[in-house]
């Protein structure tokens, strides 16, 4: 970035003028020593970060800077959206009866029936054959042949690379992992994919040798994929292709949204839409620290420096949202707690927020929102009668 665009970016910062995009651009840029300069320029212009030194101190100013940025960022929107959060609210609906509530429940039709939804991790195998995961027990993945090929403790499934199959084509088993849950997949190769709630995996049981190595994604997932310069690994996620030679990068590709984002931590990856991968078509390359994003609807791919933290924190079981409207935040919420939340303000599904949570539960999670944006919430428990459960929603719902 210039100088120029930097130093805009702090006199806008100053001034209280600065959007949560540039906010993070700026962030990214004080990181470099190249802007030294820039830094003493801020404190001549910003004496006030600095009143209590005796002189200038270019990396303490920067410290200070970078430390008053972070605080800035969960209260970037708050005062911009207070008019018309106080009217909005949202009802979540318990799931953890393993239930799902219908789609079309309304004010008018309070009562309605849900119907049973599985929430176990499953492991389907290419015959068809699915067997369920439990994630405090043990299991053996055993071929059409009898061979032991892999083995399961907890969250982890691990394949071995011992070649028992002895088959001239791939043959396919498929992790599903749903709503509320996460799990670790180390493939035969020794690549790992570290799978988010509601994704679901299509990998080999062995890699072929002298075959690329391809897979299958539908949701989202962090891999490390081990180096096999003969052998190019390919994520696809349906109508975009991901060619790696060893690399960290998360993929998010969930069928509901508009975007498919690709984020690269080490390495390099080369992001193929349509057919363009099979068609010997150049790709758009990433380089590390880097997020290319594909328009499902347009067929285009857009590139832009980032935080990447921001980005693979779930592993970690930390949720971050950095300028996210509210209609995604409800759908990251939704996956990850495994609960159905309804917003209720449509003019709240477009507002952008910032924040991050641990480890904690949804409801407080919710009272954050509350307490810091008034966006008022319902939750409305899912009782059980027989195989039906019945769900009675509140019309007055909405707080003052």
């Amino acid at each position: 970035m210039k100088p120029k665009k930097v130093y805009k970016l702090i006199v806008k910062y100053i001034t209280s003028s600065i959007s949560a995009k540039e906010l993070d651009q700026l962030e990214i840029e004080l990181k470099k020593p190249s802007n030294d300069q820039l830094f003493n320029d801020y404190i001549k212009l910003n004496y006030r970060i600095d009143r209590k030194m005796k002189s200038y101190d270019t990396e303490k100013s920067k410290r200070l800077l970078l430390d008053k940025i972070k605080k800035d960022k969960s209260n970037l929107e708050r005062f911009k959206l207070r008019s018309f959060l106080k009217y909005a609210a949202i009802v979540i609906f318990s799931m953890t009866l393993g239930y799902f509530v219908n789609e079309n429940i309304t004010e008018e039709n309070p009562a309605k029936v849900f119907a049973p939804k599985e929430n176990f991790i499953t492991l389907e195998r290419e015959d068809g054959n699915i067997q369920v995961i439990s994630e405090d027990g043990t299991l053996e993945v055993i071929d059409s042949e009898g061979n032991v090929v892999g083995s399961q403790v907890g969250t982890q499934l691990v394949y071995t690379n011992s070649n028992k199959t002895g088959s001239e084509e791939p043959i396919f088993n498929t992790l599903h992992v749903p709503y509320g849950k996460h799990f670790e997949l180390k493939l035969s190769d020794g690549s790992v994919a570290y799978l988010n709630s509601g994704s679901s995996l299509k990998y080999p049981v062995e890699f072929i040798e002298g075959k690329e190595r391809r897979v299958y994604l539908t949701g989202e997932a962090f891999l490390e994929v081990a180096k096999d310069t003969d052998r190019p690994f390919i994520v696809n996620a349906a109508d975009l292709n991901i060619k790696v030679f060893g690399t960290k990068f998360n993929v998010s590709a969930y069928p509901e949204d508009q975007l498919k984002e690709v984020v690269l931590v080490e390495g390099s990856v080369g992001l193929f839409p349509g057919t363009e991968l099979t068609d010997g078509g150049e790709g758009t390359l990433l380089i590390p620290g880097h997020k290319g994003s594909y328009d499902n609807t347009e067929g285009n791919i857009a590139t832009e420096e980032v935080v990447t933290s921001i980005y693979t924190s779930w592993v970690n079981g930390v949720l971050v949202f950095r300028n996210m409207t509210f209609e995604n935040i409800l759908k990251k919420l939704e996956r990850h707690y495994d609960v159905k939340i309804v917003n209720k303000n449509s003019k709240l599904a477009s507002a952008k927020f910032n924040a991050s949570f641990g480890d904690m539960p949804i409801n407080k999670i919710l009272d954050y929102f509350k307490s810091e944006y008034s966006i008022d919430y319902s939750v409305i428990t899912v009782y059980h009668a027989g195989q039906f459960i019945l769900c009675t929603a509140f019309k007055d719902y909405i707080g003052p």
